[in-house]
């Protein structure tokens, strides 16, 4: 059985869409599908108030509805709008998805962008990457302001735009969708920043062009999200990056058979598997990955539950296989029903297969969706030892995902339908927690992770 837990990166330069992004809407039109869209939230969505109260829900789409007074809007106008009010769920898993048609064309059309690239560490903006030519501006210096407003306002006017459960999280999908596009999608198009910078001796203001999105931005940059597979061997330990649980799996599969194998061979006594900026996917392959190294049958979590919907049972007769079990059981059930759906245990590797030696298991903000998930379960079960800092996303979440389109302007809306609680029955608003806790500063070329592990793992010696 396939559930998908993944956090999905748009791919910025294909269609994310079937809508025609430079089509202008009709007010009535986007009234409509804004009452659609609510509809769908309530009845398809796992629990809708479990992060925000239904008082709060309510204040702020009215709001949104007050601010629809313009007689037509854009794609990108209707898809901040709709945003907006799908944020207020305050859950990563429910959201429209960045217009990244709308961005791809405003690049292709010559668009320019904001230049610095920036991470958020304890109440702190800091310059991850600089792509201006200002070469002041040095990494890891904290940004004040833009154009004279402080970037505490600036960040208030794009969380709208961001879906997730806390602070924390939505911070770090600003990191991972950067806060450039995130920047051009609230603010426009701007030729010029004044950028105010806190150095050594001061605040200091700098004048910066913006840049060219294609030739001066994205092709100079590397998402954070990393996909490679491979394996290396350093003194202290085998290390493996097994890039996301998600794609084809067969070839996962075999990667993961054939590295075991060769980690055997060598006879370490130390494994270290990296789970940071993992997108996350689904629990066939994290299952597969943790068999090597589990010495007993495990589950990938304490209880899952499913709530059944008209929406749910049109798009498991157009798109599922209706006889499979797990589908069947959301079209034998009312609209409504939430109900539990119980996934049996995975048995581990034949013990001449298994790694039997220390297994330390990296984590950090970026670590989404089933990644977050499957370190708890190690964590849980106790199969290793978990290094590096909080995970953004909670282990015990809602998710599941199913997409569906709004009838007037084709926006895709992505909706939770399921709910999960880790393995040890905790349901704390919390990540998963490091048992060794290092920082992962800037998220950049420099490994503080896993070169502090490695530190640790030599003086054991």
């Amino acid at each position: 059985m396939k559930i998908f837990y993944t956090f999905v990166l748009i791919q910025f330069f294909v269609l994310s869409s079937y809508a025609q992004t430079a089509e202008k809407y009709s007010k009535s039109e986007v009234l409509q599908d804004l009452s659609y869209l609510r509809e769908s939230l309530e009845a398809v969505h796992f629990d809708l108030f479990r992060y925000t109260s239904e008082t709060d829900f309510e204040r702020n789409y009215q709001q949104v509805k007050a601010s629809i007074t313009a007689d037509s809007l854009s794609y990108l106008d209707a898809t901040k709008l709709f945003q907006a009010v799908v944020s207020k769920v305050n859950n990563g898993h429910t959201e429209i998805p960045f217009p990244g048609q709308a961005y791809g064309e405003y690049a292709y059309a010559g668009g320019t962008i904001f230049p610095l690239e920036l991470a958020f560490e304890e109440g702190k903006a800091l310059v991850r990457k600089n792509f201006s030519d200002t070469e002041e501006i040095q990494i890891g210096t904290e940004l004040i302001s833009i154009n004279g407003k402080p970037i505490e306002e600036i960040l208030k006017e794009i969380y709208p735009q961001v879906s997730a459960e806390r602070l924390y999280f939505k911070l770090a999908k600003i990191e991972l969708f950067s806060f450039p596009r995130y920047y051009w999608l609230v603010f426009g198009q701007q030729e010029r920043f004044e950028v105010g910078i806190r150095t050594e001796s001061g605040i200091k203001s700098f004048n910066v062009k913006a840049v060219p999105v294609i030739e001066g931005y994205e092709m100079k940059r590397s998402e954070i999200f990393h996909r490679e597979k491979s394996l290396t061997f350093f003194d202290e330990a085998a290390y493996l990056k097994i890039g996301s649980f998600s794609g084809d799996e067969a070839d996962f599969r075999g990667f993961v058979d054939s590295a075991f194998a060769e980690i055997k061979k060598r006879n370490f006594d130390n494994l270290i598997i990296d789970l940071r900026n993992n997108d996350g996917g689904n629990d066939s392959f994290s299952d597969y990955l943790v068999s090597y190294f589990a010495d007993r049958p495990f589950r990938w979590n304490s209880s899952y539950s499913l709530k059944t919907s008209q929406l749910l049972k049109e798009d498991i007769r157009s798109n599922r296989d209706t006889t499979n079990a797990f589908w069947a059981s959301a079209l034998n059930k009312e609209n409504g029903t939430v109900y539990p759906y119980e996934f049996g245990e995975y048995d581990p590797q034949p013990k001449e297969k298994r790694f039997e030696g220390n297994v330390y298991v990296l984590v950090n903000r970026q670590s989404h969706s089933q990644s977050a998930v499957t370190a708890a379960q190690i964590q849980d079960y106790d199969f290793a030892t978990i290094v590096g800092e909080e995970t953004g996303e909670y282990p015990s979440l809602m998710a599941s995902v199913f997409y569906i389109s709004l009838p007037n302007t084709a926006i895709t809306l992505q909706l939770s339908k399921g709910y999960l609680v880790r393995v040890n029955g905790s349901t704390k608003n919390e990540g998963v927690i490091p048992d060794i806790l290092i920082r992962d500063h800037l998220l950049d070329e420099k490994d503080e992770v896993l070169e502090g592990l490695l530190e640790r793992l030599e003086a054991q010696q």
